[in-house]
C-alpha cells in the first residue's frame, strides 16, 4: 500500500482505504478514496473504531452519536461528515479530508524554531472557531428544538489548518447534545488534560461557555507558544484549571497586549456567569480588536506561515488518480487513549506489587484484644477511630509494641486529621449540643466571617472533623466506614472491592494514601482520584446536616497537615445542598410548629446574595416572595395555590433564608 506498512483492509464499504494517517486509543484514521462512474474520484477521510473496540457497546454508542451529532452540521469552519456505513459489522465514517497541519502542530512549530505567531493569525484560528462553535451551539433538530450541543474538546489538535488557511474545528466524538444518552462511566474523562474549563475537571454540568474557556486556552497558547496550565503532575495541572491559574498570562505581559488580556481574561474566568455569554459575544470582542488595531485577519496571511513553518508538505494527493505520497495531513490529532479513554476491560498489574502478607493483633488499654488481622483491616481500624495512638499492636506473633513504632500505620498516628482522641477537643470554642433548628446557622456563620479552623462534630460512635479555610471546607475526616475513600469509590462502581483491597494491602508503599495506590495501580487516573476526593469531601460536609444528636465545637486555627485539594466552591451552595439533603418535610414542619403565626420577615439588607446559594427555582422564588410580614401558614397556601409549589419546597426555602439571614421571625432561635 503506498506510504505506509500496515496491513490494512483495501476496501470498506464504498472506499478505498490508502493510507493509515493517524491512529489512537479508541480510532483509526485512513485517507480513503471512493470511485465514481467516468473516472469521478473523490478524497475523504474514513474513520472507524479499532478493531479491538468494535464489539465494546460504549465505544461504539459514542461512535453513533458523533455521526448522529455531526450528520446535523454543515457549517465552513466545522468538518463536514459526509456518510456513515457498516461493512460486516465494522462501522465507519467519511469525512471532509483536510489537507493542512493543526493548530497543535503549528503551535509546536513556531515554539521549536523561536518564531512568534502574528496576532492577525492567531485571532483569525480563535474568530473561525468561535464561527464553528456560535452555528453548532445554536443547532436545532428536525423539529426546530436546540439540540444544546457543548464541544467538550476544543483543544489544538482538533483545530485544522489547511494549507490555504481555512480553519474547521474537528472531532466531536464527546460532544454532548440534550437529547443524546451519554454513556459514560463515573469518573470518565471528556477532555484532554490542560485544555478543560473548571467546572468539566470538577464534573459539573457543561454549557457552551466550557467551550468558550477551552478555546480561550487555544488562543493564549498561540501567543505564548507554551502551554496555559502546565507544570508538575496531572493533578498539578487539573488544580491549575479549577482554579482558573492565569499566572503565565501575568508573566507574560510582553507577549500579550493590553486588549486581548482583557478579552482572555474574560473568557477565562473561572465562574461561567462571569464569562462571555456565547460565541458570538466573545467574537465580537475579538472584532473590536481587530478593528481597533487595522489588521488584516484571513486565511491568507495564515496559509503564508504554516509554508514558513513548513507545515504545508510539498507532495500532493492526485485527485483523479488518488495517488498518495508522503506529506503533512491534519485529518486529525488522535489521543494515544491514556488521556482519553479508559480502557473497557480493565486489568491491574504491578511489576512488583509488595502486597503486605503480614497479621497484626491489637490492644487496647481496657484489654480488648483484636486479630489476628490483615493490614487493611488494621488500616480500617486505625481511620474508622476504634484504634488509636493508645493502641499496642503485635506483628507475625511477635511482642506488642507502640503503634507508632510500625512505620506502615505512621500516617494514622502522626497526622492531626486522622489521629481520633478520646475525648471532644479541649481548645474548641463555640462548643455545644447539636440542635437542628440552629445547626444550619451555625455551619452558615463560619462561612459567613470565612473561619480557618477545624469543626469537630461527636455523636455515638461517629466522629468527624472539617477543616476550613477561610470558611470552606478544605479536608473532611470521618470515622463512618462508609465514608472512607474506597467505600466511595467502590458504591459509585469506580472501582472493584478487590482493587481497593489490594491497594490497602500497598499503602505503606504510597505513603498511607489509598488514593495514590490506586493510581499507583493503574486503577484510577489522576483525574478519576481527583473527582473522587472532590466528591467525597463534598457528601462528608453535607452529611453533617443529617446528623440529629450529639456534640459539636470549633478549633480556631487547626489545619489538617494533609495532602489536600480545596473545593473551590461556593460554601453556601454546600450549604444550601445539605438543607435539601438533610431536612425532610415532616420534620420541617415540626421545627416551624413553635412560631405559629408569627409572621415572617424579609430582611433588608442580607449577609449574603440570594444568588450565591444556588437554589431550585421554587426555593428561590419563596424567599423573593416574602416582601412584607406574613405568617407561614398564609405563604405556604399562596405560593402551593396552583400546585406548580410542594409545600416541602416552601419550608425549605424559609427555613434557609432563617438559618442564613435572609428572613427573619421573632420566635425563631436566634444564633447557636
Amino acid at each position: 500500500m503506498p506510504g505506509s506498512n500496515d496491513a490494512v483492509p483495501v476496501q470498506l464499504g464504498p472506499y478505498e482505504l490508502v493510507e493509515r494517517v493517524a491512529t489512537g486509543g479508541m480510532a483509526e484514521v485512513y485517507l480513503a478514496r471512493r470511485a465514481g462512474p467516468h473516472g469521478f474520484q473523490k478524497v475523504v477521510a474514513v474513520k472507524r473504531i479499532l478493531p479491538q473496540l468494535a464489539k465494546d457497546v460504549d465505544f461504539v454508542a459514542m461512535f453513533v452519536d458523533e455521526a448522529r451529532v455531526c450528520a446535523r452540521l454543515s457549517h465552513p469552519n466545522i468538518v463536514q461528515v459526509f456518510d456513515f456505513g457498516e461493512e460486516e459489522g465494522e462501522l465507519y465514517m467519511a469525512m471532509e479530508y483536510v489537507d493542512g497541519t493543526t493548530a497543535a502542530r503549528l503551535i509546536r512549530a513556531a515554539a521549536t524554531k523561536g518564531i512568534e505567531l502574528p496576532l492577525d493569525a492567531c485571532l483569525h484560528v480563535a474568530l473561525s472557531v468561535l464561527r464553528g462553535l456560535e452555528y453548532a451551539h445554536a443547532a436545532r433538530d428536525e423539529g426546530g428544538k436546540p439540540l444544546s450541543l457543548v464541544h467538550r474538546d476544543v483543544s489544538p489538535g482538533n483545530v485544522l489548518i489547511d494549507r490555504s488557511g481555512a480553519v474547521k474545528l474537528t472531532d466531536f466524538g464527546i460532544a454532548r447534545a440534550a437529547e443524546l444518552e451519554r454513556r459514560t462511566d463515573a469518573g470518565q474523562l471528556k477532555g484532554k488534560l490542560g485544555y478543560m474549563s473548571p467546572e468539566q475537571v470538577v464534573g459539573r454540568e457543561l454549557d457552551a461557555r466550557s467551550d468558550l474557556f477551552t478555546l480561550a486556552i487555544v488562543l493564549t497558547e498561540m501567543i505564548l507558544l507554551r502551554p496555559l496550565f502546565s507544570g508538575g503532575t496531572e493533578l498539578d495541572v487539573l488544580m491549575r484549571i479549577r482554579d482558573a491559574d492565569l499566572g503565565a498570562i501575568d508573566r507574560a505581559k510582553d507577549r500579550v497586549p493590553d486588549d486581548l488580556r482583557a478579552v482572555l481574561f474574560r473568557a477565562l474566568a473561572k465562574d461561567p456567569m462571569l464569562r462571555y455569554a456565547n460565541a458570538s459575544a466573545f467574537a465580537s470582542a475579538l472584532e473590536d480588536i481587530v478593528r481597533r488595531r487595522r489588521l488584516q485577519v484571513g486565511p491568507a496571511k495564515l496559509a503564508v506561515w504554516i509554508e514558513r513553518l513548513g507545515l504545508a508538505g510539498s507532495e500532493t494527493v492526485d485527485p483523479i488518480t488518488g495517488d498518495v505520497s508522503r506529506r503533512t495531513t491534519a485529518v486529525l490529532d488522535i489521543p494515544t487513549g491514556k488521556e482519553e479513554s479508559k480502557d473497557s476491560g480493565r486489568t491491574t498489574s504491578v511489576d512488583n506489587p509488595d502486597v503486605s502478607p503480614q497479621v497484626y493483633t491489637t490492644r487496647e488499654p481496657d484489654g480488648t484484644v483484636r486479630g489476628p488481622m490483615s493490614y487493611p483491616r488494621l488500616v480500617e481500624l486505625f481511620a474508622t477511630g476504634k484504634a488509636g495512638h493508645k493502641t499496642i499492636i503485635a506483628r507475625e506473633g511477635g511482642r506488642f509494641k507502640e503503634a507508632g513504632a510500625f512505620p506502615e500505620i505512621a500516617r494514622f498516628i502522626s497526622s492531626p486529621a486522622l489521629r481520633w482522641e478520646d475525648e471532644f477537643p479541649k481548645d474548641a470554642t463555640r462548643r455545644g449540643a447539636i440542635d437542628r433548628r440552629t445547626l444550619p446557622t451555625y455551619i452558615f456563620e463560619l462561612a459567613l466571617a470565612r473561619e480557618t479552623g477545624m469543626l469537630a462534630l461527636v455523636g455515638g460512635e461517629h466522629r468527624k472533623k472539617i477543616y476550613l479555610v477561610e470558611g470552606v471546607p478544605e479536608f473532611v475526616a470521618s470515622t463512618d466506614k462508609r465514608e472512607l475513600l474506597g467505600e466511595h469509590l467502590i458504591a459509585r462502581g469506580q472501582v472493584l472491592r478487590m482493587e481497593v483491597e489490594m491497594a490497602l494491602a500497598m499503602l505503606p508503599r504510597f505513603g498511607g494514601r489509598i488514593g495514590d495506590a490506586l493510581v499507583g495501580l493503574g486503577v484510577l487516573r489522576p483525574i478519576e482520584l481527583f473527582r473522587a476526593i472532590h466528591e467525597q469531601t463534598q457528601d462528608r460536609y453535607i452529611s453533617i446536616f443529617r446528623w440529629r444528636a450529639g456534640e459539636i465545637g470549633f478549633v480556631e486555627g487547626a489545619r489538617s497537615q494533609e495532602e489536600t485539594f480545596p473545593l473551590g466552591v461556593d460554601p453556601f451552595d454546600l450549604i444550601a445542598r445539605g438543607i435539601r439533603q438533610g431536612y425532610a418535610g415532616a420534620e420541617l414542619q415540626r421545627l416551624f410548629a413553635p412560631i405559629g403565626e408569627t409572621p415572617i420577615e424579609p430582611v433588608p439588607s442580607p449577609p449574603v446574595r440570594i444568588e450565591s446559594f444556588r437554589l431550585t427555582d421554587s426555593e428561590s422564588n419563596v424567599l423573593r416572595a416574602v416582601t412584607r410580614p406574613v405568617p407561614l401558614a398564609r405563604l405556604v397556601a399562596e405560593r402551593c395555590v396552583h400546585g406548580e409549589v410542594e409545600v416541602e419546597d416552601v419550608l425549605r426555602g424559609v427555613f434557609l433564608g432563617l438559618s442564613c439571614g435572609l428572613l427573619s421571625c421573632e420566635a425563631w432561635p436566634g444564633k447557636p
